[in-house]
């Protein structure tokens, strides 16, 4: 049995194909890791859905930001953007069913015997793993709860900007979820700043990538993340980022889990919407 790790699919459904091809997948015996946002962008988002939830048990995928949005705009908590691809789905026949499934999704992934981590975005810098998985947890309940659309109202916006256990309520709940959807740099304090989205070396000064900051408790465990399109394929730092930018044209990437070392993979992408540095 084989564990890969497959970054942001983004709707991107040929690529998946072709990728799953390379690595010579085999639905019998392997097992998918998804790094989360399974939609939008790309042109095919209802297709990756369908696809990764027919998989069953030999998927985890954890929730991207992308993937949050699909659920607000369903629940009337949002509106479609201007380069959504989100459509088929909420056209979809079984609309209700694949929401529900994507909805039951995890903020975060771990496996002891792998050693290894998955998440979106990042991990604030004062959490260790138990931090993690109980933050984690909490948000996860009220998203799979009966009152997760009147929360879906509230969850877009980027204060509070630092975690602070005394935090109730929604701004609470916000900090969680952007640090796990959203993340990708904040200072030395752990403050996020969520406006920069370019690689390492483009930001304020102040800032520096959550995985670089000195001191960051999440240290002891190897972390598995996408979302940040700009940094590309990453291994250092005790983490492997894995957002390629596969709907910017670039290349849609994996690595083999339970090999050592890991193995990397990576095909090149046809480009479906033009790169704004994201």
């Amino acid at each position: 049995m084989a564990v890969y790790a497959i970054g942001d699919v983004q709707g991107c459904y040929p690529a998946l194909m072709k990728l799953l091809t390379q690595i010579g997948f085999d639905p019998d015996r392997d097992r998918l890791w998804f790094t989360g946002d399974l939609v939008n962008r790309g042109p095919q988002s209802l297709e990756v859905l369908r696809f990764v939830k027919g998989l069953g048990e030999r998927a985890e995928c954890v929730l991207g930001n992308h993937d949050l949005h699909l659920l607000a705009v369903a629940a009337g908590a949002a509106r479609l953007k201007k380069r959504d691809t989100l459509d088929d789905i909420l056209q979809a026949t079984d609309r209700n069913e694949l929401l529900h499934w994507l909805r039951m999704r995890p903020l975060l992934h771990h496996d002891d015997g792998l050693g290894y981590t998955l998440i979106h975005a990042g991990l604030l810098p004062p959490w260790n793993l138990a931090d993690a998985r109980r933050l984690a947890h909490e948000a996860e309940t009220v998203l799979r709860g009966d009152k997760v659309d009147e929360f879906f109202h509230h969850m877009y916006g980027d204060l509070p900007d630092h975690w602070n256990e005394n935090l109730r309520g929604v701004d609470r709940l916000r900090v969680i979820i952007n640090a796990f959807t959203r993340l990708r740099y904040c200072d030395l304090e752990g403050n996020m700043d969520l406006r920069p989205k370019g690689p390492p070396g483009s930001q304020p000064p102040d800032l520096m990538p959550w995985f670089q900051v000195p001191g960051r408790r999440s240290q002891e465990f190897k972390i598995i993340f996408g979302h940040w399109s700009a940094l590309g394929l990453w291994d250092g730092d005790g983490v492997i980022g894995l957002d390629s930018g596969c709907f910017w044209g670039r290349s849609l990437s994996a690595v083999r889990l339970d090999t050592s070392p890991s193995e990397f993979f990576s095909i090149d992408c046809e480009p479906y919407q033009a790169h704004d540095g994201g």
